[in-house]
């Protein structure tokens, strides 16, 4: 019964695109989004009771299976994009590596990289917004999705 509970919680603290993106029973879908419409702490209690109530009715491995699915691609998108940023600042600190990173990524258009890590360098020194920076985590972005699509 905690379980349920717990689950019911973290169905609550989704956005709504995420809660969209289960596959609910429309019962429990009305009733987790009214949950998150009330503001009174008592009101918000007995919704909470009201979705377990539901909760127990149902079958809920499938949702929790889905709630994990959903959870494990938001981290690993927070991963993948840990990782582009790390290269970024070895691109903008190291020549070498972009030598490196070109030799492993074939369809990459150097002279854009230089271009873009030259100007990201200048950007940094006189203090100016980054958009450079911005522009070159972009890039390294979309070559690694393309790369991966290759792959």
């Amino acid at each position: 019964m905690h379980a349920l509970q717990a689950l019911g919680i973290e169905l609550v603290e989704l956005g709504e695109a995420q809660l969209d993106a289960l596959e609910l029973p429309e019962k429990l879908a009305q009733a987790v989004r009214e949950a998150k419409r009330i503001r009174s702490h008592e009101g918000r209690r007995r919704q909470m009771q009201y979705i377990g109530r539901l909760m127990r009715e149902i079958d809920a491995v499938p949702i929790r299976a889905q709630l994990d699915a959903l959870t494990g691609q938001s981290a690993e998108a927070a991963a993948r994009h840990r990782r582009l940023e790390a290269l970024r600042e070895r691109l903008i600190g190291d020549d070498g590596a972009l030598t490196d990173y070109v030799a492993s990524h074939a369809g990459a258009d150097l002279q854009e990289l230089r271009t873009l890590i030259r100007n990201a360098r200048r950007e940094q020194e006189a203090g100016r917004p980054p958009r450079a920076y911005r522009e070159l985590f972009r890039l390294l972005k979309a070559l690694e999705t393309r790369t991966a699509a290759q792959g």
